[in-house]
């Protein structure tokens, strides 16, 4: 499956009063490199709602392994685990920039619903995004 990389800084906001990178702005990264892998790929979010589909979070988990910090540069790997009928998965791995031992990993579970809110089966052009080689 097709995957993205993506840089970001660990800013001031998302640590606490030690330093330390609070526990909810992973998932925050998580959906920053959910839509660069999206946008990778060949769709935007934006391009996908303009479809009349969308994607919201069914489930989110993130083991912690070691803290980043302010300053800190991190990169997040995200790849495309598993395309379903309906929903797929998507996997992250976050790196201290120039380590190669993860810090944080985890995955979010994404079913397709329609306007009305409705689950329905994943449109053939979403998997062809993730399925063909370019």
């Amino acid at each position: 499956m097709k995957k993205t990389h993506l840089e970001i800084r660990v800013r001031y906001v998302e640590t606490d009063q030690m330093g330390v990178a609070h526990h909810a702005s992973y998932f925050s990264w998580m959906e920053a490199a959910r839509t660069e892998l999206m946008r990778g790929n060949g769709m935007s979010y934006r391009e996908l709602e303009a479809k009349g589909f969308y994607l919201p979070v069914r489930e989110a988990y993130c083991r912690y392994r070691k803290s980043l910090k302010y300053d800190d540069i991190m990169e997040i790997e995200a790849t495309l685990l598993k395309i379903g009928g309906a929903s797929i998965k998507i996997g992250y791995y976050i790196y201290l920039k120039g380590d190669n031992e993860s810090v944080a990993d985890g995955y979010t579970l994404h079913p397709f619903i329609d306007k009305t809110g409705k689950i329905v089966k994943i449109p053939p052009f979403f998997k062809k995004l993730f399925t063909s080689e370019t």
